[in-house]
This record gives structure tokens, C-alpha cells and sequence, in this order.
């Protein structure tokens, strides 16, 4: 008979394990209720705040998805604090804060780049469809997303450039505006009538169908060059209804035929040299010595 003393004796173990159930019993539901009641009140505030404000929809679900995680976290936090999890959370917070720094240093690009997006989102300096331009490059934006913007070049290529970069560039929507002038120089000799070629041209671009009428045609000298007078030919269009790029085509192809017909010259760069050339034999002069 194995004596009393060596016995098992189930008591001792029986209240810390009641303890732990309860203990974890209390982190959940506190949790739950928490997590509930804040993702139902918390985040139901920040979406109508910010939709009542005009935010654009892909700015309003990431201010969802961010205070769902704000609201997890705070969750998590009071429920363990409540529970009786102090040390565990003290060395949980150690942790995370220590991930988050390295993952800052990590995604310093990446952060950036979603920043300057909700910028872009919000702030609306081009949007789908627009025909802009950024440090010598351009095409067509065909989607705005938090990390990148997608375009279409003119010769149907894809280029995917990072928010950042767009926010920190200059750049200019082409079709922002109802008007946009269009701007072509022509050069003209200097013995042929400027007034003549003035008429020519703004007579073929009152003809294009996609120029105003006010503001009307316009042809002003701009430049006295080495071989040519230039008149810059302007005109206004609507970049939206009518491509930019067609008219001025047109536009060009109108005005050579016309100075062709009325036998305006358009030079070519050319240059004078004056003074006397000395021309010697060489090879003569070699022989003689």
C-alpha cells in the first residue's frame, strides 16, 4: 500500500487551472466586447467624417482598415491590462515596438509612397484620364492606386511610376482646364512680308474646326533668328473634346501648304563667313626646298 504522503493530490492543481480559465475567460470576452463596440462606433465616426468631408473612397477604406487595427490593438491592450496580463503585455509592447521601428527603417519608401498617394487621392492634381507630364516624361493615367500610379504613353506603353515620385515633380495636367492654348513657331525669311504670312497663318487656323473663335487666332512675332523671323502661330482648343496632338498636326501641315502656295519661304539654318581664304601648295613648297 503506497503511503498517504506520496499520494496525488488533485486539490493543488484544481484553483490555478480554475484561475487560468477564468483569467482567459475575462481576456476574451473583454476583447470581444471592446473590439466590437469600438469597430462599431469607432470606425462608423471615421468613415462618416470623412465621406461628409469629400474624401475619395480609396482614402476612406484605408482610414477603415487602419482604425479596425488602431481598435484591435487597443483591444488587445485592455483586455490583457484588465486580465491581469501586465508583464506579458510590458513584454509585448517591448517587441512591437521594437519591430515597428525596424520595420520603419525598412519601408521608409514604401511609407512614403502611400503618404504621397492619399495626397495625390486627395488632393486631385490629376485623375483618371488626364494627360500629364513630370520631368521630361508623360502619358495617360489609367489608375491611381495608394502605392504607384499606372499611365499609358502615346505609343501604348505601360509605366507604373511610385506616388512619391509624382508628389515630389512638377507636374502638369494638360487637360486640367476647358482651354488650352496651342503654340506653333514658323519661320519666315527676312525679305518676305510679314503681314502676308501673319494672314496665312491665322487664316488656317481659324479654318481647323477644333479652334475657338474667342479667343480668337492669334500670330505674333517672337523671335528675330539667325535665318528666320519666327511668328508664333496660337490657337485655342479644348484638350478635352479634341487630342492636342492632331491639331497641331494639322495645324502644321495647313500653313506649309499655304506659304508653299503664296511662295513664303521658310528658310533653313544657314551661316555666313566672310573674310579671305590662303590657299599653299604644300607639297610645292617641300620639293623647291
Amino acid at each position: 500500500m503506497i503511503p498517504l504522503q506520496f499520494g496525488l493530490d488533485l486539490g493543488q492543481y484544481v484553483a490555478p487551472i480554475i484561475s487560468a480559465i477564468t483569467t482567459i475567460f475575462i481576456f476574451v470576452f473583454v476583447f470581444v466586447v471592446l473590439f466590437v463596440v469600438g469597430r462599431l462606433v469607432v470606425t462608423s465616426a471615421v468613415e462618416q467624417s470623412l465621406r461628409r468631408r469629400g474624401f475619395d473612397e480609396t482614402i476612406v477604406g484605408l482610414a477603415e482598415s487602419a482604425t479596425i487595427a488602431v481598435v484591435s490593438v487597443l483591444a488587445v491592450a485592455l483586455a490583457a491590462t484588465i486580465a491581469g496580463f501586465g508583464v506579458v503585455l510590458a513584454a509585448f509592447a517591448t517587441l512591437a515596438g521594437a519591430l515597428a521601428l525596424a520595420v520603419g527603417f525598412a519601408a521608409q519608401d514604401l511609407i512614403a509612397n502611400f503618404v504621397a498617394g492619399v495626397f495625390i487621392l486627395q488632393d486631385e492634381p490629376f485623375t483618371t484620364g488626364d494627360w500629364i507630364e513630370w520631368d521630361g516624361n508623360g502619358g495617360v493615367v489609367r489608375e491611381i492606386e495608394l502605392r504607384v500610379t499606372k499611365l499609358d504613353t502615346f505609343d501604348n506603353e505601360l509605366v507604373t511610376v511610385p506616388n512619391g515620385e509624382l508628389a515630389n515633380a512638377a507636374v502638369v495636367n494638360n487637360v486640367a482646364n476647358d482651354e488650352r492654348r496651342l503654340s506653333v513657331g514658323f519661320g519666315i525669311g527676312y525679305d518676305d512680308d510679314i503681314e502676308q504670312a501673319r494672314t496665312a497663318i491665322v487664316d488656317e487656323a481659324s479654318k481647323i474646326e477644333a479652334a475657338f473663335d474667342d479667343p480668337a487666332p492669334s500670330a505674333p512675332v517672337v523671335e528675330l533668328g539667325d535665318s528666320a523671323v519666327v511668328l508664333s502661330g496660337r490657337l485655342w482648343i479644348d484638350p478635352v473634346e479634341d487630342s492636342y496632338g492632331a491639331v497641331r498636326a494639322e495645324f502644321l501641315e495647313a500653313v506649309k501648304q499655304r506659304f508653299d502656295a503664296e511662295g513664303i519661304d521658310m528658310p533653313y539654318p544657314n551661316t555666313e563667313l566672310s573674310g579671305d581664304i590662303e590657299v599653299r601648295n604644300v607639297d610645292a613648297g617641300a620639293a623647291g626646298d
